[in-house]
């Protein structure tokens, strides 16, 4: 999800600065039925409370790193969103249906990240992570079942029972060639 590069000048493109405004301000920018991510509301409340300067592009300014990626971790979520809602029901545990959705909310989180010099795997990016896996595909099981480690009190069993029986095999086999005759 590029929206736009920045300009020579340093100067964020017109498009992200009215969606960072519309988010700012209090609109809404996930579709109707959607979850919004974590920490997404807090960092609004956060803005609202701030007076608008006469050019919007100082509002930004004044954000901390950590109110910039939260803000634009809600558009990728809200992208992510929009993406989802055109999944049926049926569809979204075929990883061939939501992997392109899915991959591009990462990549979103990733490259915003980076851009923003902020340290990628973030608390903030592994919010959204872990949301949409609580709003999809929390009902998606694998066809085939992993394999687990067994229970503890098994898995001790069988490391101590071989490391019990080492002794007593190494002493059977030196009294047996102390007490048999040696062939030749």
């Amino acid at each position: 999800m590029a929206l736009c590069r920045q300009t020579g000048s340093g100067r964020l493109c017109p498009g992200l600065l009215l969606l960072l405004l519309w988010a700012a301000l209090g609109s809404e920018l996930h579709p109707a039925g959607t979850a919004t991510p974590p920490g997404a509301n807090e960092s609004l409340a956060e803005l609202q409370n701030q007076t608008v300067i006469e050019e919007p592009e100082n509002l930004l300014l004044n954000l901390t790193a950590d109110e910039k990626y939260n803000l634009i971790a809600y558009m990728c979520w809200a992208n992510f969103s929009h993406w989802m809602m055109n999944v049926t029901r049926v569809q979204l545990c075929e990883w061939r249906v939501i992997s392109r959705p899915y991959s591009d909310l990462r990549h979103c989180l990733e490259t915003f990240a980076e851009e923003q010099n902020y340290s990628y795997p973030n608390s903030i990016a592994e919010e959204c992570i872990v949301q949409s896996h609580r709003t999809y595909f929390l009902n998606c099981t694998q066809e085939h079942p992993m394999f687990l480690d067994p229970p503890e009190d098994v898995l001790l069993a069988l490391i101590v029972t071989p490391i019990c029986l080492i002794p007593f095999l190494v002493t059977l086999v030196v009294w047996r060639s102390k007490d048999g005759k040696m062939q030749s």
